[in-house]
C-alpha cells in the first residue's frame, strides 16, 4: 500500500518527533549511567571497596546496555521499537531505585548493573535502529540530533548527581535519577515509531513513496551483515577502541579529585565531556554527511587519542577542562556516525539488529577498561598506564578503519 502526497500533511514531519524520543531516551539512559563518576566515592566509603571493584559496576553496566543490543535490536526489527524503548527506561528508573536502597556492594551490582544496563541495552539500539529508517540525506545529522541526548545528559546529570547528593545523600539522589528516568525517558519512549511507511510517510518527509518501502525493505540480513569483510573491520575497531573510550567517565572525576580539586569541579569535567559530546553530534554528524561517514569515522579514533594525550599532561583544571571538551566533541562524533555508517553499507531492513552485534564489540571493551583501569590505579596508585593503553587503542582502531579494503554501499542512495 503506498501514501502518495502523504509527506505534504501540515505540521513537523513525524521523523523529528522519533529524533526527541531517541534524544530522551539517550539523555535518561546514558546520563545516568555517566553519573557514576559522581558516585565512586561514595560508594567506595559506605562499603569499604577498592576504586577497581567499585569501577566494576559501571563495567558491567555499560556491558549489558551495550551487548543486549544483539537481542534487542533483532527483535525490535521484527516487533517495533517503541515497546522496547519504554520497556528500557522502565527498567533504568527501577534499577537506579533500588540502587538506593542498597545494603552491599554486590546489590549495587544487580540494582545498578543490571537495572541500568538491561535497561539502556533494551531501549537503546531500537531508538536509534528506527531513527536511520526515517532519513535518508540527513541521517548523519539526524542520527547526531538523537544521540546529543547522550552529550546533554552527561552535561545536565552528572552535577545535578553531585547537587542531589550533597542535598539528600547518595541514596536519595539515586531514587531522584529513578524517578526522572520513569517519567521522562518512559513518557518519551511513546513517541517511538518504527518507520515511516508505518504512517504513510516517506524518509525525511519528501514525497517520494518508493523510497521510504526501500529504505525499510532493502539491505542485509543479519548472517549477510556480520560475514561482510567491513562489518568485521568495524567490529574489531569498536572492540579495541572500547578498551579506553569509557575510562574518562568513570576515573576523570577522581583522577581530579586526586589532583585537589572539589567535588563540584571534578564533576563540572564530566559536564565539559558533555558540552563538546553535544557539539560533536550536531556538527560532526552534519559534516559527515558532507565529507563521507566513514573518513569522519576515522577522524574521530584520532581525534580521540589527541585528546587523550592531553589528559595524559594535565594536572590542574583548565587543562583538563580542555581535555573534556576536545574528548568530547570527538567521542560524541564517534557515537553519531557509527549507526549511519551502518545504514550506509547494509540497508534499513535489519538495521537494529546489525547496530546491536556491532556494539557486542563496544560491550566487552567497556567490561574490561574501566575496571581494569581501576584495578591499575589500586595498585600503581597512578592512572599513567591506562590513558597510554587508551590513546593506544583509538590510534590502533584508526589504523585498522584507515586501511580496511573499500566496498560499495549496500545502500547505495545513502552512501552520503
Amino acid at each position: 500500500m503506498t501514501y502518495q502526497g502523504a509527506s505534504q500533511r501540515p505540521g513537523i514531519f513525524y521523523g523529528w518527533w522519533v529524533v526527541a524520543a531517541a534524544f530522551a531516551i539517550t539523555f535518561v539512559g546514558f546520563g545516568s549511567a555517566y553519573t557514576f563518576s559522581a558516585f565512586l566515592e561514595q560508594l567506595q566509603n559506605e562499603f569499604g571497596a577498592s576504586r577497581g571493584s567499585v569501577s566494576l559496576v559501571f563495567s558491567l553496566a555499560g556491558f549489558l546496555y551495550f551487548g543486549l543490543g544483539i537481542v534487542s535490536g533483532p527483535l525490535a526489527d521484527r516487533f517495533g521499537s517503541r515497546a522496547f524503548a519504554l520497556a528500557g527506561m522502565v527498567l533504568v528508573g527501577l534499577g537506579l531505585a533500588l540502587a538506593s536502597v542498597a545494603q552491599t556492594l554486590i546489590q549495587v551490582y544487580l540494582a545498578y548493573g543490571l537495572g541500568v544496563g538491561l535497561g539502556v541495552g533494551c531501549a537503546y539500539v531500537p531508538a536509534i535502529g528506527a531513527v536511520q529508517r526515517w532519513f535518508v540525506r540527513r541521517r548523519g545529522f539526524a542520527s547526531g540530533l538523537a544521540v546529543a541526548g547522550i552529550g546533554v545528559g552527561t552535561l545536565v546529570m552528572p552535577p545535578l548527581a553531585s547537587y542531589l547528593i550533597a542535598i539528600v545523600g547518595w541514596r536519595g539522589a539515586y531514587l531522584s535519577l529513578g524517578i526522572i528516568a520513569l517519567l521522562l525517558g518512559g513518557g518519551m519512549a511513546l513517541l517511538v515509531a518504527n518507520d515511516p511507511a508505518s504512517r504513510g510517510l516517506n524518509p525525511d518527509g519528501d514525497d517520494r513513496t518508493a523510497q521510504s518501502q526501500a529504505v525499510r525493505a532493502s539491505g542485509a540480513s543479519v548472517i549477510d551483515a556480520i560475514r561482510a569483510s567491513r562489518f568485521i573491520n568495524l567490529y574489531v575497531a569498536g572492540l579495541i577502541c572500547s578498551f579506553g573510550v569509557f575510562i574518562p567517565f568513570v576515573h576523570l572525576v577522581p583522577f581530579a579529585r586526586d589532583q585537589g580539586l572539589s567535588g563540584w569541579l571534578a564533576a563540572l569535567l564530566l559536564s565539559m565531556i558533555g558540552i563538546g559530546s553535544t557539539a560533536g553530534r550536531f556538527f560532526l554528524g552534519s559534516l559527515a554527511d558532507n565529507m563521507g561517514r566513514e573518513r569522519s569515522l576515522l577522524l574521530m579514533f584520532v581525534g580521540m587519542a589527541a585528546a587523550l594525550a592531553i589528559w595524559a599532561v594535565s594536572t590542574s583544571l583548565w587543562p583538563l577542562i580542555v581535555f573534556a571538551f576536545v574528548y568530547g566533541v570527538f567521542y560524541g562524533g564517534w557515537v553519531a556516525v557509527l549507526p549511519a555508517v551502518v545504514m550506509d553499507y547494509f540497508g534499513g531492513r535489519n538495521v537494529s539488529g546489525i547496530i546491536g552485534v556491532l556494539y557486542t564489540s563496544v560491550a566487552f571493551g567497556t567490561l574490561i577498561g574501566p575496571s581494569l583501569a581501576g584495578y591499575i590505579f589500586d595498585l600503581s596508585h597512578s592512572y599513567e598506564l591506562p590513558i597510554a593503553a587508551s590513546a593506544g587503542t583509538n590510534i590502533i582502531a584508526a589504523l585498522i578503519v584507515a586501511f580496511a579494503p573499500k566496498s560499495a554501499p549496500a545502500n547505495a542512495e545513502a552512501s552520503g
